[in-house]
């Protein structure tokens, strides 16, 4: 715009608009036209009517999510499970001035643990007062059927200091993400209450918001510090604050999803946060995210619209060159559209029958796990299924005789959850359940790895947000999947939302803003 300081023209205001970082002024011209113009002076002849200061992609969200994390934007790549949310995308994230979320969710204590030691490696420094680090987060997932693998993710994260956790697919609270919220709680000289750990709660339901946005219960805290987990210090501290002060509201997402629009949803959790932090008195301020559904820069500027302190994308990010999942699905996830998603049973919560949000184009993963939860409905044990249909899903999903998987089955769980096998002996339908289960987990481990025999078994987790990412990305530089870098993809949805937040501005002005200022196109970003 320096070289042309007024623009009346509707097909040169697009440009102008991405001009993001200029101030910008609303003039009016003869007949009454609104255009605008940058610079320090108002030319001549022109009638001033409004300024907007620059608008950079920093400012979207909440400045607080900025100075609590300690990050440049307020964007966050969430924890994508069994690694897919790898470290070297977290470490690249940070790098970038970004927070990020090891997809910690259905690894092992020990694969964690190395993640953790990876992560501290890369983006600590220093020792004592001088220690710096890029922040970072792991993810905390409730685990109802292995409450051992959570207390002891929690113990892990303690002992390394990792400060962040994304706390995913909670229906209560339970006593490690408590401890996780309330160790380290400490009050000033002037009564002001610090954190050392922030529990970002991922939720999609009222009921479940207002449990993190209040304070611990009661015989909670005690019994924590009855076992020594938390001091009586810090269980008085944790009675006067929220559990989380990060809420991420997770509309319509790949993975567990209640499939909620954002629009409705958001406004909804946002009055929660004011309802709670009035009626207890919080002076501290509760940052509420968005989730679900954002894959384009006109997604995140609507949640920002919203109030939105930060956005968290997921689904996006496990197309990214960083991202731990194999060539193959992110071949098929950048062939997705918007309709190509499916809901299907949930590994980890079968026989409650949560459901998942996963691609169905190139896969059958989603129609075989309803037809095995259709049998685990309707019969009681494997030896009740007549022998046709055993046969054909011996045939064609688990390829290898129930009885064999079983037995590979119930040697995994001896290892990790011996009551499982116990119970499976006891109870021929959990038994079952845990046969179907092996075919339900093992579909995200295909995926994963790339198994080229089990293609249209492969579970990949997806939402919504990767068809309209694929559609607004078509013909740029993003088109391939190979160039799909998480930073880049976060800059870009980054900086097309500042675009489209500031040709809204201008549109309130009555400027004749035209459709195209909406679109922003991706361009490569130096980092």
């Amino acid at each position: 715009m320096n070289s042309e300081p007024v623009v009346f023209d509707a097909a040169a205001l697009p440009q102008a608009i991405t001009r993001i970082r200029e101030q910008l002024h609303v003039v009016e011209g003869p007949g009454g036209r609104l255009g605008l113009c940058s610079g320090a002076v108002v030319p001549n002849g022109l009638a001033w009517r409004g300024t907007l200061p620059p608008m950079y992609p920093e400012w979207l969200g909440d400045r607080s999510f900025l100075e609590v994390h300690g990050v440049r934007y307020p964007y966050v790549a969430g924890a994508m499970a069994n690694g897919i949310a790898s470290t070297g995308l977290v470490i690249a994230m940070a790098r970038a001035g970004m927070l990020a979320f090891f997809g910690a969710a259905g690894l092992s204590l020990q694969r964690i643990e190395a993640a953790v030691q990876e992560l501290c490696a890369a983006l600590r420094t220093g020792e004592g007062e001088d220690a710096a680090e890029l922040p970072f987060g792991c993810n905390l997932i409730h685990a109802p059927h292995e409450p051992q693998i959570e207390a002891g993710t929690v113990e892990l994260y303690l002992r390394y200091g990792v400060r962040r956790a994304e706390a995913a697919a909670f229906m209560a609270l339970t006593l490690p993400a408590v401890r996780y919220a309330a160790t380290g709680l400490w009050e000033d000289g002037e009564g002001r209450i610090h954190r050392r750990n922030m529990l970002f709660a991922k939720i999609s339901r009222a009921e479940v918001a207002r449990r993190f946005l209040s304070p611990a219960p009661e015989e909670m805290l005690t019994e924590l510090v009855r076992r020594g987990e938390l001091t009586a210090e810090e269980a008085r501290l944790a009675r006067r604050v929220p559990v989380s002060e990060d809420i991420i509201v997770e509309a319509d997402s790949g993975g567990h999803t209640d499939n909620r629009p954002l629009v409705g949803l958001f406004p909804l959790i946002a009055s929660v946060r004011d309802d709670c932090a009035q009626a207890h008195g919080y002076q501290r301020p509760i940052r509420i995210g968005a989730a679900g559904g954002i894959g384009t820069p006109a997604a995140a500027a609507a949640a920002f619209a919203l109030g939105a302190a930060f956005v968290l994308t997921g689904s996006v990010n496990q197309g990214a060159v960083e991202s731990g999942t194999s060539a193959p699905v992110k071949k098929l996830l950048a062939a997705a559209d918007m309709a190509d998603v499916a809901m299907a049973p949930a590994a980890d919560m079968f026989e409650m029958g949560v459901e998942v949000q996963v691609l169905k184009r190139g896969t059958m993963f989603a129609a075989r796990g309803h037809r095995l939860y259709e049998l685990y409905q309707r019969y009681d044990s494997i030896e009740q299924i007549p022998a046709p249909e055993r046969q054909k899903i011996e045939r064609e999903i688990f390829r290898a005789p129930l009885e064999e998987i079983w037995e590979g089955t119930a040697r995994f769980f001896q290892g990790r959850n011996p009551a499982e096998v116990a119970k499976a002996q006891t109870d021929p339908h959990h038994r079952m359940a845990l046969i179907f289960r092996w075919y339900l987990g093992m579909a995200s481990k295909w995926a994963i790895t790339g198994d080229p025999a089990r293609t249209l078994d492969y579970q990949i987790w997806c939402g919504p947000a990767m068809g309209a990412f694929n559609r607004w990305v078509s013909g740029s530089f993003l088109e391939a999947p190979e160039a799909r870098s998480a930073v880049q993809i976060a800059l870009n949805i980054l900086e097309g939302a500042a675009v489209i937040a500031r040709a809204g501005q201008l549109r309130s002005f009555g400027v004749p803003v035209p459709p195209e200022a909406f679109r922003f196109e991706p361009r490569p970003f130096s980092i």
